[in-house]
C-alpha cells in the first residue's frame, strides 16, 4: 500500500502534526514501509497458535495478595465535613 501527499498530509492533520513539505516523501515512504510490513503480518496463518503473554519464557514475578494496611477509614472521616454510615457525603452536583 502506498500513501499519497494528500493521505500524509490528512494523516498529520488528524495526528495535529506539523510537518515540512519537504519531509513528506520521506514520511510517505516510511508509513507505506510500515503498512506493507502489516500486510504481510496479516498474511500469515496463525491458526492453531496459542497467543502469547511474553515473547520470553519466563515466570511471571508474582507477590503474595496480602494486606499491607490498617485499616483508617474511622482516621481519614474524622476531617470530613459530612458523613454517615462510614461514607463521604458530598453535596450533589447533578440534578
Amino acid at each position: 500500500m502506498s500513501l499519497d501527499v494528500k493521505e500524509i498530509q490528512k494523516i498529520a492533520h488528524l495526528a495535529r502534526l506539523a510537518i515540512e513539505e519537504k519531509d513528506i516523501p520521506q514520511y510517505a515512504q516510511n508509513l507505506s514501509n510500515i503498512l506493507e510490513l502489516v500486510e504481510q503480518m496479516s498474511a500469515v496463518d496463525t491458526n492453531g497458535i496459542e497467543p502469547m503473554s511474553h515473547p520470553l519464557e519466563l515466570p511471571q514475578r508474582l507477590r503474595a495478595d496480602t494486606v499491607s494496611e490498617s485499616n483508617q477509614r474511622d482516621l481519614f472521616q474524622e476531617n470530613a465535613p459530612k458523613v454517615e454510615r462510614g461514607l463521604f457525603l458530598v453535596p450533589q452536583v447533578i440534578e
